[in-house]
């Protein structure tokens, strides 16, 4: 079963609803005009065979902030793999800030990693993801990410890393910490990327992600 976050902006209460699979989506207290959403994992993960899937959908003048209470650690996986499929969905001025916490992926894992956002004119997304190889002391095993967002009818991101030659992505680094806006672009800087539409990357590759110094 799918983990899936909806919520409608209402003027006299937002309503949220939230269902749990793999993960546990539990309602924050919020300000008025913001709905905060606690992820918290009904299991271990991530293991082989495991496939999770999170769809988050708002609509209206409304934000959306997913709080994740830890980090995941993808374990050694014997010949298995697993999967991990993010699906976005804003409208009508929706916001969504998503600080996402490390995902690791320990020796032997093997996993798949999707994010797809779609948003109409004037929805904002504010992503953070932060990839790991390997726990400490540890070579990490293979990822590979596709990430696509859409504004409107108009391809905004389309990006696939395949992290199995690590060295080549992270050079001495482990850690691979990525912000992302979608809907507007950050500041100007050596270590954002500006899209061609409306949106940026920012990224920074350290050895440990507290060492990054990306804003969120």
């Amino acid at each position: 079963m799918s983990t899936r976050i909806e919520v409608v902006a209402d003027p006299v209460r937002d309503r949220c609803l939230l269902t749990t699979g793999h993960l546990s989506p539990r309602q924050l207290p919020g300000r008025p005009g913001v709905v905060r959403v606690a992820l918290v994992q009904a299991g271990a993960l991530l293991l082989a065979g495991d496939e999770i899937r999170i769809e988050v959908a708002v609509a209206g003048a409304v934000r959306l902030e997913i709080v994740e209470t830890a980090g995941t650690v993808a374990y050694g996986m014997r010949g298995g793999s697993a999967r991990w499929d993010v699906d976005i969905d804003l409208a009508d001025g929706a916001s969504l800030h998503w600080y996402a916490e490390p995902f690791v992926v320990s020796a032997g894992a093997d996993v798949v990693r999707t994010t797809t956002t779609r948003l109409t004119t004037g929805c904002t997304a504010h992503l953070r993801e932060s990839i790991v190889l390997g726990r400490q002391n540890e070579t990490g095993g293979r990822l590979r990410t596709s990430t696509r967002a859409w504004l409107g009818d108009e391809p905004l991101l389309a990006e696939d890393l395949d992290y199995r030659n690590s060295w080549a992505i992270l050079g001495d680094a482990r850690c691979l910490d990525t912000v992302t806006t979608l809907g507007f672009r950050l500041p100007d800087d050596p270590q954002t990327f500006q899209l061609e539409g409306p949106g940026s990357i920012a990224r920074q590759l350290v050895h440990e992600q507290h060492q990054s110094a990306l804003v969120v």
